[in-house]
């Protein structure tokens, strides 16, 4: 029995790439070849092309959020009778690992801080609100890392609280790829955005609702509007192989690297243990609790074999 849910039923309406980049109209391209190539992460390109198409016009969609959301803000003013400050617009980025979220927050941020208004536009990855790794391994969660249960949601929860009370140099934890933890003593601060990215694997995930109906806060009640990036987990896997392997002849090879031990093995033996990691961990975490909160965003782009977004899902309103 067919299950497919109809078009005119969806709560997306669909676009190939070349219907999207006409939504574009006349939004000046703001960002070099050289910036783009700049921005991309490792082992995921993106073609200055597909920025025009695909994120110009994502951007100007934003700027009429972004400005519909400050109409509604002061109409709530005005009603409450209160001289209340402004609230940064959130945009949550979510998806697979290796998925390219990283290139596509980083490109967001600097084409939306190139809007004429040169807003204020800054980047938290959740990464930083893992548990540090001595706790991660007291718990006997090393190999559950990036697992909602990984992260400290209080302290997540925090920040967001008091980033839309539009409180002033608000702390965010550090995190390092590079060494593999959090990093104790560093913080990033971010005070008062117009626009806040944050990008993370889980930041659409959801809790059990209560029996009681009592309100359990998730991340995602703080978004404006929210970004899933889609691909094949066929396709996933390819890219994080490709790019662990990479990573093993460059960061990996640096003897004060979390993963120095990985430059040392056989090409054969290395491609084993990335497949291990795939498997066991990746895999599992984006079927247990990454995909299934993909209904839940606004726009969701999906991306082909060669990183190119092939199309777009907009939520309709």
């Amino acid at each position: 029995m067919d299950t497919s849910i109809p078009d005119e039923l969806s709560p997306y309406r669909v676009f190939t790439e070349s219907e999207w980049a006409r939504l574009r109209a006349d939004t000046p391209m703001t960002l070099s070849g050289e910036e783009v190539t700049r921005l991309q992460s490792l082992n995921d390109p993106v073609s200055f092309a597909q920025v025009e198409s695909i994120y110009l016009p994502l951007s100007r969609l934003l700027s009429f959020y972004v400005e519909a959301t400050l109409n509604v803000h002061l109409a709530t003013r005005r009603f409450l009778g209160t001289n209340d400050t402004k609230t940064p617009f959130i945009i949550g980025i979510a998806g697979s690992v290796a998925v390219g979220k990283s290139t596509t927050a980083r490109l967001l941020q600097a084409l939306l801080a190139r809007w004429p208004a040169s807003p204020k536009v800054d980047l938290v990855p959740t990464d930083g609100f893992l548990f540090p790794n001595a706790v991660l391994q007291e718990q006997g969660l090393m190999r559950r890392k990036g697992f909602p249960e990984s992260y400290d949601l209080p302290e997540l929860l925090r920040f967001l609280s008091e980033i839309k009370a539009g409180r002033r140099n608000v702390s965010a934890p550090v995190y390092s790829h590079f060494y593999y933890d959090v990093m104790a003593g560093q913080q990033q601060i971010v005070d008062r955005p117009d626009i806040l990215i944050v990008e993370g694997l889980n930041v659409l995930q959801t809790s059990k609702l209560p029996r009681d109906g009592k309100a359990i806060p998730y991340v995602s009640d703080f978004f404006d509007f929210s970004v899933y990036i889609d691909a094949d987990e066929e396709v996933l896997r390819e890219w994080y192989v490709e790019r662990f392997m990479r990573l093993r002849e460059t960061a990996f090879r640096d003897p004060s690297s979390f993963f120095h031990t990985y430059s040392k093995l056989g090409d054969n033996t290395a491609v084993e243990i990335a497949n291990d990691l795939w498997d066991n961990i990746n895999l599992v975490n984006l079927r247990e609790n990454v995909v299934p909160t993909r209904p839940r965003a606004d726009l969701i782009l999906t991306k082909g074999e060669s990183h190119a977004i092939e199309r777009v899902d907009l939520r309709r309103i």
